[in-house]
């Protein structure tokens, strides 16, 4: 079976607290096979063979069920979130990149429109230093001076570009990264 990692939403932010132990249980016990979570903020990996959208709907939903509320799911291959970091523009060494802390790469449920996005670089263009680029179904966001302090809030990106998603930082990524491998070695 092929190792995947779910990225859930909405997970240990504001009131949505889960603990990863529950999380855990919650998903093994819905038939998700060699579940391990990596961090308290939804990331989980797991080994399947389904169909990755119809993976999707079923974390959704047992997110739901078993803890009160809605959670976005996004399933990627290793390859997939190799290439979030790989490709990510801002990422990487020398001035013109950004800080792992502050690159993102955010996982979306849909590729949206480039004019969608060109639209949305253009509004931020004079509001803020924050710098964008879209990838495959994925939009790499340097932060800059930080997230608390800009005005691109997930639920304004969700509305501009027409689709759901979820954030995880280069530091987030290479842990999460490096775990994939491990679990495959074993």
């Amino acid at each position: 079976m092929a190792r995947l990692l779910a990225l859930l939403g909405s997970i240990n932010i504001g009131g949505n607290r889960i603990k990863m132990v529950d999380l855990n249980a919650a998903l093994s016990d819905a038939g998700f096979c060699d579940v391990a979570t990596v961090a308290a903020s939804g990331n989980v990996i797991l080994s399947d063979d389904r169909d990755p959208a119809m993976l999707e709907i079923q974390l959704e939903s047992v997110v739901e069920q078993a803890f009160g509320f809605k959670s976005c799911a996004m399933v990627r291959t290793e390859k997939e979130v190799r290439a979030a970091i790989e490709t990510n523009p801002f990422h990487g060494t020398g001035p013109e990149h950004g800080s792992d802390k502050m690159v993102h790469s955010i996982f979306l449920s849909q590729q949206p429109k480039q004019e969608a996005v060109d639209a949305l670089i253009e509004e931020h263009r004079s509001k803020g230093s924050e710098r964008l680029a879209l990838g495959d179904r994925v939009l790499f966001l340097d932060y800059v001076y930080g997230v608390g302090i800009s005005d691109l809030s997930n639920k304004l990106l969700e509305r501009r570009l027409g689709c759901k998603g979820t954030a995880r930082n280069m530091n987030s990524l290479k842990n999460i990264l490096s775990k994939m491998a491990e679990q495959k070695d074993t």
